[in-house]
């Protein structure tokens, strides 16, 4: 099994984030909200992130661009290697340069992304001129709307964003994000505010520009649902680390970690005559309260009695798929095994086991 950072050979890669530590509080109480994650993007690649609120995966994906303030963040260690150049060696310009011109951002919650007393048109009117002013014309405008799926875009240009939609408002969102034609696009939680129908519509949306641009894609999510459509790739965050890494239909297939076992047990299934939906039992740690050892074993149905005096590596166990837990192949332990025989999560798998 090799212990090594899971990325491709550097020379392959439009973005190589390396042992990436960020960290809030003050220096005698850290606050440790990402702690050693390392991961790549191939060009015209889509990976998705994925996990509970709080796991780290928002912090992770605005460090990219560093918008992360600093203070009150501090980055304590690693690099952040896009297209070869560190973002956390560059200046203030270069950081404007690449903001928007190489990574642009599509945020949750669009109806509080658009500036509501500006038309949307001068919205992204102001998006070109800072990054294209050779095309910062109506017609670029009109194009771009027509791009995102927007019927009547000549009208629609002088709307105001409390005149759409919230799939229309989110359609303008990435309309922005497109304008610049950048690398990298990164989406956070692009479909949270919106019903099924429209999030299915904006994933589809965003599948098709990728192909077309020929961007790479950053998808940060929570919903397992939508990854098996869009990604090439998986990443399985907990407590500020990545703990499962893999190819996206490996990964759906066969997830290797406990934790993503326990996010695939909990998505409903289609046709599946079940009373109850399974859970995962506890919530996330906070980040200045980590458990020692294995931050997922006092949720874990396969935690040992040794899973807290020891904090397991990400490892690839298998060809292209990275895994940080000792006990990912091993059956469920026994009472004299587990960790805590009265765990709630061990005693509901086993529940499950016997059913």
């Amino acid at each position: 099994m090799r212990r090594a950072n899971p990325k491709a050979a550097s020379d392959r890669q439009l973005l190589e984030i390396r042992n990436l530590k960020l960290e809030f509080g003050s220096r005698e109480k850290p606050l440790r909200a990402v702690d050693d994650v390392s991961l790549s993007i191939r060009p015209g690649e889509t990976i998705c992130v994925v996990g509970e609120s709080g796991c780290g995966k928002s912090v992770t994906a605005l460090s990219i661009a560093r918008l992360v303030p600093s203070p009150p963040a501090r980055y304590v260690d690693g690099q952040i290697l896009l297209q070869g150049r560190d973002v956390l060696q560059m200046s203030a310009d270069e950081l404007r340069q690449i903001r928007g011109g190489v990574v642009s951002y599509i945020f949750q919650e669009p109806g509080s992304s658009l500036n509501p007393v500006f038309r949307i048109g001068n919205q992204i009117l102001e998006a070109l001129k800072l990054h294209r002013p050779e095309v910062a014309t109506e017609a670029e405008v009109i194009r771009l709307l027509r791009l995102v799926g927007i019927p009547a875009a000549e009208s629609r240009i002088r709307d105001y964003p409390h005149q759409l939609s919230g799939g229309m408002q989110q359609r303008v969102m990435i309309a922005m994000a497109l304008a610049s034609h950048p690398a990298l696009l990164i989406a956070d939680e692009p479909t949270t505010a919106l019903d099924v129908t429209i999030q299915a519509q904006i994933i589809e949306l965003l599948r098709s520009l990728k192909e077309q641009l020929g961007m790479s894609m950053l998808l940060i999510t929570h919903n397992l649902g939508i990854v098996g459509d869009i990604a090439d790739r998986v990443a399985v965050m907990y407590a500020g680390q990545i703990v499962e890494l893999a190819p996206a239909a490996e990964l759906l297939m066969r997830p290797l970690h406990p934790y993503t076992q326990a996010l695939l047990n909990s998505v409903p299934k289609l046709g599946a005559n079940l009373q109850r939906l399974t859970a995962i039992p506890g919530s996330v740690p906070n980040p200045g309260a980590f458990p020692p050892g294995c931050r997922f074993h006092p949720r874990c149905p396969k935690a040992r009695r040794d899973c807290p005096d020891r904090a397991p590596e990400l490892v690839e166990v298998q060809p292209e798929h990275w895994v940080r837990c000792f006990y990912w192949d091993a059956p469920l332990p026994s009472p004299q095994e587990a960790l805590n025989p009265n765990n709630p999560a061990l005693l509901q798998s086993r529940e499950s086991s016997r059913s």
